[in-house]
């Protein structure tokens, strides 16, 4: 309390109507006020800061390099470096790199809250696939709820083969969980039509609700432990960590199912691994080794890395290698401290 009482805060997003974003822009820029929340609306050319100090970026990883850069070139202070506290439970390949080389720091939350359980994970098989409905019936018989996740919104001639929320809505709601009842969500529908159908899941008057990956993050029902997703093969490490998130909120035991019709070795370890493993940080270590960390120096987040390295993992050579770096007089090496200034006018690290 104290002094902090006299903070002023203002919630800033897109829905905000021209007159009311107009409002807080100005205040924001006159340093009127104090601490902004807001969503990727606060990261556009029209917002200027007065003196950004500090940035909290929660789920960083759906930000992309330029979104972060320009937070920085909006500061009001172009000379000092705003200080930037990024948080996900699914680090990208390039800010986990970033912690190994020594540009982050880095702290884990390693614990699940307490009296929640780490989410049973499986990929199941074609032939299986009855089986997990008839597990999941029994779920929501008990009174639980389901998410079912799709990867497109509607069937696409590109891609017959892979499912869309329009097409595994009927399925489910006339055949599979007919005697439940079953939602559709995504981000083509309207804000209110949106909210208006989490609303219900929340209160449970959902029992099923199928979705695109619209529901990967800042939905919080506890009551829901089932987490279905269709052509799991097609979303990325973190995307999966993100959706799996959303069941096993409560002290209840939660499921996520992983169906896939892919044939590939890669695609089938990528999801064993998954299977394995509920630990985010794992799982970002593999994407890492098997992506790459793209660019430190750079707008790339994955990717192989353009310099040598005789493995990614070898923490101890690579701790020893930035110690000795961070020793290097650069006043003796013109040549190297110029293209460090080149890189810091081209780059904003996270």
């Amino acid at each position: 309390t104290g002094s902090y009482n006299k903070l002023h805060n203002l919630k800033f997003e897109s829905s905000n109507n021209s007159k009311k974003r107009k409002e807080i822009e100005d205040k924001i820029e006159t340093g009127d006020v104090d601490v902004v929340v807001g969503t990727h609306a606060l990261i556009t050319g029209s917002i200027k800061f007065d003196k950004l100090a500090l940035a909290v970026v929660d789920e960083q990883h759906r930000f992309g390099v330029e979104q972060r850069k320009q937070l920085k070139e909006n500061s009001g202070d172009p000379e000092t470096s705003v200080h930037f506290l990024s948080t996900t439970a699914t680090p990208i390949p390039r800010s986990f790199a970033l912690t190994i080389h020594g540009d982050l720091d880095l702290s884990i939350i390693k614990k699940l809250p307490p009296g929640r359980k780490p989410v049973k994970t499986r990929v199941v098989e074609a032939k299986n696939r009855s089986n997990a409905y008839k597990f999941t019936k029994q779920q929501l018989k008990q009174g639980r709820q389901a998410f079912v996740i799709c990867p497109l919104v509607e069937p696409s001639e590109k891609m017959p083969e892979k499912k869309s929320v329009e097409e595994e809505y009927e399925l489910l709601d006339e055949k599979i969980f007919s005697n439940f009842s079953v939602e559709k969500i995504h981000g083509q529908m309207s804000s209110d039509k949106k909210n208006k159908i989490m609303s219900e899941f929340a209160e449970g008057s959902i029992d099923v609700l199928v979705s695109t990956s619209v529901v990967e993050v800042g939905v919080d029902i506890p009551n829901a432990n089932m987490m279905l997703i269709e052509d799991a093969e097609r979303f990325g490490l973190a995307q999966l960590h993100q959706l799996r998130g959303r069941v096993g909120r409560s002290d209840q035991q939660a499921y996520c199912f992983l169906f896939s019709s892919s044939n590939q070795n890669k695609a089938k370890q990528r999801l064993e691994f998954f299977e394995n493993h509920t630990d985010g940080f794992k799982v970002a270590e593999y994407d890492l080794k098997e992506r790459g960390p793209g660019e430190v120096f750079g707008k790339r987040q994955s990717g192989a890395p353009k310099f040598r390295l005789a493995s990614i993992e070898d923490r101890d050579l690579i701790k020893l290698s930035r110690n000795l770096a961070r020793k290097i007089d650069f006043e003796k090496y013109p040549k190297l401290k110029k293209k460090l200034e080149e890189f810091e006018q081209e780059v904003h690290l996270e």
